[in-house]
C-alpha cells in the first residue's frame, strides 16, 4: 500500500534533504515508474560508516513522520552495510561505498531516468574507483 498523505515527487525531495543533512555522499534518485510497478523512485545514497548509514535512515524517517508519511518498512538496520527503507512510492537504499559497488543498483536500473543531487561525483565516470580500474584492467 502506497503512502497517500504525500506525493511521490515530495517524499524524494524530503528523502533527498535528510540525506543532505547528514551528509550523505553521492545521492541518486532513479525514476522507474516506467519500469517496475512496485515503487515510483529509488534513491541510493552512501554513507561512509555503519553509524552514519543509521543516522541517514533515522533522518530521512523522521522527515517522512513530520510531513505525515508513515514509512512501510525497513530492513538491515544495526550494523548492516546496506539499509533500505521502503516509503511506498520511494524507497531509500542507503549504502556503504563497498556494498553500493558490490551490488551496483544504478547499472541494474540502467536506462531508467537517473538525476544525481548536486555533489553526485563519487561514482561518476570522472572520478573512477581503483578497484572498478583493475577489474577493467583483467577484462
Amino acid at each position: 500500500m502506497k503512502n497517500q498523505a504525500i506525493n511521490a515527487e515530495t517524499l524524494v525531495e524530503l528523502a533527498q534533504a535528510a540525506l543532505a543533512d547528514v551528509k550523505a555522499q553521492d545521492i541518486l534518485v532513479i525514476d522507474v515508474r516506467d519500469k517496475h510497478s512496485i515503487t515510483d523512485y529509488m534513491i541510493i545514497a552512501t554513507g561512509t560508516s555503519n553509524r552514519q548509514i543509521n543516522a541517514m535512515l533515522e533522518k530521512v524517517r523522521e522527515n517522512v513522520k513530520k510531513q505525515g508519511a508513515q514509512p512501510l518498512g525497513e530492513e538491515g538496520k544495526g550494523d548492516s552495510d546496506w539499509v533500505l527503507l521502503d516509503l511506498g512510492d520511494v524507497i531509500v537504499h542507503m549504502m556503504t561505498a563497498a556494498a553500493r559497488q558490490f551490488y551496483d543498483l544504478e547499472r541494474l536500473w540502467q536506462g531508467a531516468e537517473q538525476s544525481r543531487a548536486a555533489d553526485g561525483k563519487h561514482h561518476s565516470p570522472e572520478h573512477s574507483h581503483e578497484h572498478f580500474d583493475k577489474l577493467r584492467d583483467k577484462e
